[in-house]
């Protein structure tokens, strides 16, 4: 199951980043639940809506589009979206899907 641990990193009403940090797995199990979560965490940002992937271990067709679905959202509110700390694996499906040029993956 993904776990989220939600960091908001400023006071609500400013305009700093909010970090999201994923945990385990996203599939097809797990992948309409962090839809949802990440809806609610787009209501709360206000800027910059950051997605550690760190500790994300492993990621279906389901969790990358939750994170393209999230995207759209995002920037139809004017939030930019950005992916950091992918591991290796995640790197490489972003690289072989094409979504590396869709989704920012930043250093943070």
């Amino acid at each position: 199951m993904t776990v989220i641990d939600s960091i908001p990193l400023s006071a609500p009403g400013a305009s700093l980043p909010t970090t999201v940090r994923l945990y385990g797995e996203i599939d097809i199990f797990t992948s309409a639940a962090l839809r949802r979560r990440l809806l609610d965490e787009l209501k709360q940002s206000t800027s910059l809506l950051i997605l550690d992937l760190s500790a994300m271990t492993f990621c279906d067709a389901s969790g990358l589009a939750v994170l393209v679905g999230i995207q759209q959202r995002a920037g139809a509110q004017g939030i930019t979206l950005v992916l950091t700390a992918p591991r290796p694996y995640m790197s490489r499906l972003l690289y072989i899907t094409g979504l590396d040029r869709r989704l920012p993956v930043v250093a943070w």
